[in-house]
C-alpha cells in the first residue's frame, strides 16, 4: 500500500474510534442491545455471522437470559465486505462482537491496545490447516500459469487482509520482491474482480468466497492455491474487552449459538449452503465448495494450537507493511469463554482434526452429497449423470483443497485421474511423473466411464 493510502486507511480507522461509545447499553425502556459486526460474503464466518442470525439460535440464548433476569435483550446486526471497518466500530465501543479472518484479527487486536480499547479473540469460525482459504486467480484467456509469470504485472488484493498475506508469501517463496518485482493494486474484493474482468488487473489474490465464485462463473481460473504455504489460514470472533467483563453470560450465550449454528452445519451442510446462499446471493454451489461437508474451511470454535501458532508468524507480514507494530498474540487471545460455553467437551473438539479429503458430487433434485474415496470414482458416477448433476467436487491432488472438477486441471497416470487447483501444480506432477499427461474434464469423464 502507498504510505498515504495507508495514513488515510489509519486516520479513517481512528475517526471512527474517537467518535463515541455505545454497544451493549440499555435504552430509556430498559431494553439491553447487543451489536454484532459480521461480513455476510466472507463465508468462513456464517457460524457467527449469516447462518448464525439466520437460524436465531442467539437470540434464544438471550430471550431466555432475559426472562431469567428480567431483561429484555435486542441483537443488532451490521453487515460489512471487510474487517476494517469491524475493528473502527469496535474500538470505537459501537460493536460488542464482530467477526473477521486472521490479519485482520491482528490489526483488530493492534488497533484496540493503541486506542486503550482491547479487544480479545474469543474462538474460531472456519480455518484452512494449509491455508487453502485464499487464492490467487487469473483471467480465463491469461497467458500466466504461475506466480514466476506475475513479475511486472498488476495484481490486486485487500492490503491487510489474509489473502494479501497469501500473496506476499507466495511471492517471496517464488523470489518475486512483492513490493518492487509486481504493482500491487489496494482494492476491495468486487472492485478487484471488476478489474481483473476488464484488463485492468492481471491478477487477483482474494478470500473467500471470491476466488471459487469468479471460478465457478468462469471469469477467472486459479493460478496459486493458498494451500501450497502450508501454513493454517483461519476465521474468528473478536469481543471488546470492557464488553466481556460488563456482559460475560451474554458473550458465552453467543459462542454457545455459534457452536450450535457449527452444528447445524456439520450435520446438515447442504440446507447450510442453501440457506446462506439465499441471504448472500452466493450460489449455493460456491457455499458449498467452501462450507461443505469436505470443503475447504473446517469449522470448529475452539483455539486450535496450530491457529494460534500461525496467528503469530503473520506479525512479521503485516509488520513489514507497515499495519501493525508488536502484537501481544498471546494476550489477544481467551479462550474462557468458549471453554465454558463448550462445557466438558471442550478437550475433546480441541484435539479434533478434519478428516481425510474426499470428492463429492451434488445431483440436481437431491438436499445432499454423495461422497467418493477417489476423484474416478466421483468421474463415473458423473457420468452416468451428466444432465442431472449440479456440482461436483474433487480434492487437489497435492494440497487436498477442494475445486470444482470441471475447473480443475487434469493428469492421466496410467489409470490414475487426478485433480489440480492450478496449471503449475499439474506441470510440477508431469515433470515428477514421466508418461502421464494432461487432459480435459470431458475426456477425464469418459476415461472414467
Amino acid at each position: 500500500m502507498k504510505r498515504t493510502a495507508l495514513s488515510a486507511s489509519l486516520a479513517a480507522l481512528t475517526a471512527f474510534s474517537l467518535a463515541g461509545c455505545g454497544g451493549a447499553s440499555a435504552d430509556d425502556s430498559g431494553t439491553v442491545t447487543i451489536t454484532i459486526g459480521y461480513q455476510s460474503k466472507t463465508i468462513n464466518t456464517v457460524t457467527a455471522g449469516t447462518l448464525l442470525r439466520s437460524l436465531g439460535y442467539f437470540e434464544q440464548e438471550l430471550a431466555a437470559r432475559g426472562r431469567r433476569e428480567g431483561v429484555t435483550y435486542k441483537v443488532k446486526w451490521q453487515d460489512y465486505a471487510t474487517g476494517a471497518p469491524i475493528t473502527a466500530q469496535m474500538t470505537a465501543g459501537k460493536i460488542d462482537i464482530g467477526s473477521m479472518g486472521d490479519f485482520p484479527l491482528l490489526i483488530n487486536a493492534a488497533r484496540g491496545a493503541q486506542l486503550n480499547r482491547p479487544t480479545k479473540l474469543v474462538s474460531v469460525t472456519g480455518y484452512n490447516l494449509r491455508g487453502g482459504l485464499n487464492t490467487i486467480v487469473t483471467a480465463p484467456g491469461s497467458k500466466l500459469s504461475s506466480l514466476s509469470d506475475l513479475r511486472g504485472k498488476k495484481v490486486s488484493t485487500s492490503v491487510g487482509s489474509a489473502a494479501d498475506g497469501t500473496l506476499v508469501r507466495a511471492l517471496r517463496q517464488a523470489g518475486i520482491d512483492p513490493e518492487e518485482d509486481v504493482r500491487k493494486l489496494n482494492q476491495q474484493p468486487a472492485v478487484g474482480a471488476s478489474a481483473l474482468q476488464a484488463g485492468g488487473a492481471d491478477a487477483l489474490s482474494q478470500f473467500v468466497a471470491w476466488p471459487g465464485l469468479l471460478a465457478y462463473q468462469g471469469r477467472a481460473r486459479a493460478l496459486y492455491d493458498g494451500a501450497e504455504l502450508d501454513l493454517p489460514t483461519f476465521h474468528g470472533v473478536t469481543a471488546r474487552e470492557d464488553f466481556a467483563e460488563k456482559r460475560p453470560g451474554v458473550l458465552e450465550d453467543f459462542l454457545r449459538a455459534q457452536i450450535k449454528a457449527t452444528g447445524y452445519l456439520d450435520e446438515r451442510p447442504v440446507a447450510a449452503a442453501e440457506s446462506v446462499a439465499k441471504s448472500t446471493g452466493l450460489p449455493a454451489e460456491v457455499v458449498y465448495l467452501y462450507n461443505g461437508a469436505h470443503g475447504i474451511a473446517t469449522f470448529d470454535p475452539t483455539l486450535k494450537p496450530a491457529l494460534v501458532a500461525a496467528l503469530k508468524k503473520d506479525v512479521p507480514v503485516l509488520k513489514s507493511a507497515k499495519l501493525v507494530g508488536d502484537v501481544d498474540v498471546d494476550g489477544f487471545i481467551d479462550g474462557r469463554y468458549v471453554k465454558k460455553a463448550y462445557g466438558k467437551g471442550y478437550s475433546k473438539a480441541l484435539a479434533a482434526n478434519p478428516g481425510p479429503p474426499r470428492s463429492e458430487l451434488w445431483l440436481k433434485g437431491e438436499d445432499r452429497t454423495r461422497s467418493f474415496g477417489t476423484p474416478a470414482e466421483m468421474l463415473r458416477q458423473a457420468a452416468t449423470r451428466q444432465g442431472g448433476v449440479r456440482a461436483a467436487y474433487v480434492p487437489d491432488t497435492t494440497t487436498g483443497t477442494l475445486w470444482f472438477a470441471d475447473k480443475a486441471r487434469w493428469v492421466a497416470d496410467g489409470k490414475k485421474l487426478l485433480p489440480f487447483v492450478t496449471p503449475s501444480a499439474a506441470s510440477a506432477y508431469r515433470t515428477a511423473h514421466p508418461g502421464s499427461h494432461a487432459i480435459s474434464y470431458n475426456k477425464a469423464l469418459r476415461r472414467a466411464s
